[in-house]
């Protein structure tokens, strides 16, 4: 409470306020970042010993099933694969799910009735099948669920790695999501309740999409606070950086960047504003002949290069461009609203 008594005149001063703003999402970060890790951390581990158990049954079956619609060449590398078999196009569609889904409840079934006659059967060899999609892998799990793991990537290189759990009560019940590791940030059980009681095929897919998209941005993030971190100031973001603000470091002008995402499966901002005031360094050059009285204006201008650049391209690419071409662009700016 004491740190929160503070003097009017200091509640009314923009730096101590910002100050104070930015101390403040330093920890809301450092909370989410521990809340989240450790509710998670138990779940993902338990998953993925889950699922890394059944690709080990993949290599010690030596079973491949083949779905009716691969051709020669995908069974062959089936083989090679150790029964993972991968879906394109067509291939991959709401016929395969409802079979999978069937399958595991007979499974499950099979499983029961061995326990109640005293004696267990064979791992049936279905069970050892998992099939790719992308940078989806599906697998079938004890218990009549089905695993989705989820395999983001950046600049060619894998990075994190989510998982999904579905399942229904029985086979003519709707799926749920059972349980999933993806951040509590990002809408789940909306695209749940949207498209997995239709589609799970759809389902799947946008929660994939959903997920690539979240890391695209994050990494964007963190990659120009890795290359320009001297440069940029005051770098704010929202948990699923769909909205970005920050402040570039120019020895003339304040800049100021926002970006907005139209939604949380774009890659690239929809919404761009980047705003330039003059500083005191401009002020001094007012005496210039050539630049005129442009330092007494405050009012600050629209860098409309600057948007385009963050408009189309990647954030560390638009960046780089910005401040190779700022100091040109800015002066042609402030000596056409100089006075003549």
């Amino acid at each position: 409470m004491g740190e929160m008594i503070v003097s009017m005149e200091e509640d009314i001063r923009l730096d101590t306020t910002r100050a104070r703003f930015s101390s403040l999402l330093k920890r809301h970060r450092e909370l989410t970042g521990r809340l989240t890790r450790d509710s998670d951390k138990m779940i993902f581990d338990r998953l993925s010993k889950e699922f890394e158990a059944v690709r080990a049954s993949q290599s010690q079956g030596g079973y491949v099933h083949t779905h009716p619609c691969l051709c020669l060449n995908q069974m062959l590398f089936s083989l090679l694969s150790s029964a993972e078999i991968c879906l394109d196009g067509e291939e991959w569609n709401d016929g395969l799910l409802a079979t999978l889904r069937e399958r595991v409840h007979m499974e499950a079934d099979r499983k029961a009735d061995s326990g109640n006659s005293g004696f267990a059967l064979a791992s049936h060899p279905d069970e050892r099948v998992t099939y790719r999609v992308g940078n989806k892998v599906i697998y079938c799990l004890e218990g009549a669920r089905i695993g989705i793991q989820y395999e983001t990537s950046f600049a060619g290189e894998t990075y994190d790695i989510y998982h999904c759990v579905i399942e229904s009560k029985s086979f003519l019940e709707k799926m749920t999501v059972l349980e999933h590791t993806i951040p509590f940030f990002l809408p789940v059980r909306d695209l749940e309740n949207d498209l997995l009681c239709s589609s799970a095929k759809k389902f799947i897919d946008s929660v994939g999409d959903l997920l690539q998209a979240y890391v695209d941005r994050r990494e964007q993030v963190r990659l120009i606070k890795e290359l320009y971190g001297n440069q940029i100031r005051e770098l704010y973001h929202s948990l699923p950086y769909h909205m970005v603000e920050f402040a570039m470091d120019d020895c003339d002008c304040k800049v100021m960047a926002s970006l907005r995402y139209g939604d949380l499966l774009g890659e690239l901002p929809t919404k761009v504003r980047v705003l330039a005031w003059p500083l005191h360094q401009w002020k001094r050059q007012c005496t210039s002949p050539r630049l005129g009285k442009l330092g007494s204006q405050a009012i600050p201008v629209r860098l409309s290069f600057a948007e385009d650049a963050l408009r189309i391209q990647s954030l560390p690419e638009a960046y780089a461009e910005i401040v190779v071409n700022m100091p040109q662009e800015i002066e042609q700016i402030f000596l056409q609203r100089s006075p003549s």
